[in-house]
């Protein structure tokens, strides 16, 4: 019998694919579906750093408030309310006691600040592990790479200072070494990185010569960038990795397995074909893994990482003056 079991995290999951946070995974009834068809554990919708600061001035009086100097970002279009935070406690709780598979709390954050004790809260309401989903968009001219990069080790050092549960980070492919960064995060003491998150794009209607929002879900040929930095790295890290962005079938799930992925996250093939398409993938897996005599994951994950192909350079091309040369366009 095929196991599919993995370990992602220190935690235990009976097969690879994970529910990403979304709107998905932001209410009971849709986790409760999701755990129906398969799905091995779930990372709730992302609580935004800037809604716990809302919360945390709930409890200020005016003085305190004006001195607080809390920098918020423009580029997220969203209410912020009152009691966001016990409203997030309450679904880990309801999920935890309805679910038999990880919860896994998600705060998206761009800073080390006053938020930070509110993840105390999420593991005291029993979540499995928090996932910090950092979006820090390299656009400011005052701030070098340097300074980006040591705002993601000030938020992962003060979540480590207070938290028992696993700690993942996702993070984006917007660094000047990836792999270095990759590299760097994994040996802080974390349990996971995700790579990679999907930041809001901007596009324009030219008719309405309007901005507006483009590429909500992710495109199917979008796993290449997870999977070209997991095979590079997944034999040189100190923590587990997930895949995330472009995983639509069973075919990608085995790609990220076979680059040394430890797990994947999927969000937008549930929102274009169902929850039921979980099942639809794990099927593909299964039948793959027997038409290969596998037993279990661990028989292959990795097979065609970076440390194992023929010539890893591979990984590294970025020209395609070879393909070109080889191919009539």
């Amino acid at each position: 019998m095929i196991d599919l079991s993995v370990q992602y995290a220190g935690l235990f999951l009976k097969n690879p694919i994970i529910a990403a946070a979304s709107g998905h995974t932001s209410s009971l009834e849709h986790l409760i579906e999701l755990e129906k068809n398969g799905i091995a554990a779930v990372v709730l919708k992302s609580l935004f750093e800037e809604e716990i600061i809302n919360e945390f001035h709930n409890t200020l009086d005016a003085d305190d408030q004006f001195q607080s100097n809390i920098e918020f970002l423009d580029y997220y279009d969203y209410e912020l309310k009152k009691e966001n935070v016990n409203r997030y406690i309450k679904l880990i709780k309801d999920a935890k006691q309805k679910l038999n598979i990880p919860v896994i709390a998600s705060i998206n954050c761009v800073s080390a600040g006053e938020w930070t004790p509110y993840a105390e809260k999420f593991e005291e309401a029993g979540a499995d592990a928090l996932e910090l989903n950092i979006f820090i968009l390299p656009s400011d001219n005052a701030k070098t790479s340097i300074d980006i990069e040591n705002d993601y080790f000030k938020i992962i050092n003060s979540i480590k200072e207070k938290l028992s549960i696993p700690i993942t980070v996702k993070i984006s492919p917007f660094f000047t070494n990836v792999s270095e960064i990759i590299q760097k995060t994994s040996k802080t003491g974390i349990s996971g990185i995700v790579l990679f998150n999907r930041s809001y794009s901007p596009d324009f209607d030219i008719e309405k010569m309007t901005l507006n929002t483009s590429n909500v879900f992710s495109s199917p040929n979008d796993y290449t960038l997870p999977l070209r930095f997991i095979a590079m790295n997944s034999k040189k890290v100190s923590c587990s990795l997930a895949a995330s962005t472009g995983i639509h079938d069973g075919s990608a799930l085995i790609k990220m397995l076979l680059a040394g992925a430890d797990a994947v996250q999927i969000a937008s093939c549930i929102y274009l074909h169902g929850s039921t398409h979980i099942n639809k993938m794990l099927v593909e897996l299964e039948t793959w893994m027997n038409s290969k005599n596998y037993l279990n994951i661990s028989m292959f994950k990795g097979k065609l990482s970076g440390e194992n192909i023929e010539n890893p350079a591979e990984f590294e091309r970025v020209q395609f003056m070879k393909y070109f040369s080889n191919h009539e366009i």
